[in-house]
């Protein structure tokens, strides 16, 4: 049975399902917008949410204590510092593609639209399913279900004006050795383009596994992608042209001054010992 019901003035989502947590970030940023709004004005969460038939009862009541407060500060933090780096590689490549790897229900690409671009929005199907609900397709924009270790998704990106890629979240359920080689087909296939994430290191991802990486039922998370050094990328492809990084919470806007003396505790905690970084890698034209 379907847990996405057409032609209903509301969309249901079942606890405990993938769909539950596609709503997690979309329900951080929907927060922000509300205590946050000099910062974050998302109305597109706010109007998402309010099409959703879901108890938000329980992950309200977490979400805005003071420590989940902040996880909806990162949510929204790295949702501007992706968009920021978007739209600067739109400056000089103003018809290119912006691919968003494991897309959920995000809405960077029409945040970045300068009207000239194309959008592609990749996740699995059971994604895509709620996605085509929620956020359909709009001109310019495609919704696609593809696994991103299947590398024919690459096929279905016009690249001939230039490729901007994001991912928002999504390489911490990867091995480190599928994200490698994935960068290093996307360095040969798409020479030019940029590829910009999130990250972290071992402690963090460690952190992690007790919380949502458990609930995605990753126990071990030796194997599983996390960063101590952007320079350890180098490393993986004579392709790339140049990596670089930034600080998550500081590094495109510095929010430390607008947040209370808690949440500038942690985000020193997030700068200095979990290393959670936006990194940049270019590929060789």
């Amino acid at each position: 049975m379907d847990i996405l019901h057409q032609g209903e003035r509301k969309y249901h989502i079942e606890k405990n399902t993938v769909q539950e947590t596609l709503i997690i970030p979309l329900y951080g940023r929907k927060v922000c917008s509300e205590h946050f709004p000099e910062l974050f004005k998302d109305p597109e969460a706010e109007r998402i949410c309010s099409m959703l038939d879901y108890d938000f009862a329980e992950k309200g009541k977490k979400m805005e204590s003071a420590v989940g407060l902040f996880g909806a500060l990162e949510v929204a933090q790295r949702q501007y510092d992706l968009a920021w780096e978007v739209k600067d590689y739109l400056k000089k490549n103003p018809n290119a593609a912006v691919v968003n790897l494991g897309c959920g229900l995000d809405d960077t690409f029409r945040k970045c639209d300068n009207g000239t671009c194309k959008g592609y929005n990749i996740d699995m199907s059971d994604v895509i399913a709620v996605r085509n609900q929620l956020l359909p397709e709009s001109d310019r924009e495609r919704n696609l279900a593809y696994d991103l270790n299947d590398e024919t998704w690459m096929d279905e990106i016009d690249a001939k004006c230039g490729a901007v890629f994001f991912a928002s979240g999504v390489f911490y359920y990867f091995k480190t050795d599928d994200v490698k080689a994935l960068f290093q087909k996307m360095a040969k296939r798409f020479p030019g383009a940029v590829i910009v994430f999130d990250s972290c290191n071992r402690r963090g991802a460690k952190m992690m596994t007790k919380t949502w990486l458990k609930e995605a039922g990753i126990a071990d998370v030796s194997t599983f992608f996390s960063l101590e050094d952007k320079d350890e990328l180098k490393k993986w492809s004579d392709d790339f042209a140049d990596v670089s990084a930034k600080s998550y919470m500081r590094g495109y806007r510095d929010i430390y001054k607008d947040v209370s003396f808690l949440h500038k505790l942690m985000i020193h905690f997030c700068d200095r010992l979990v290393k959670m970084i936006i990194v940049k890698i270019e590929f060789k034209g």
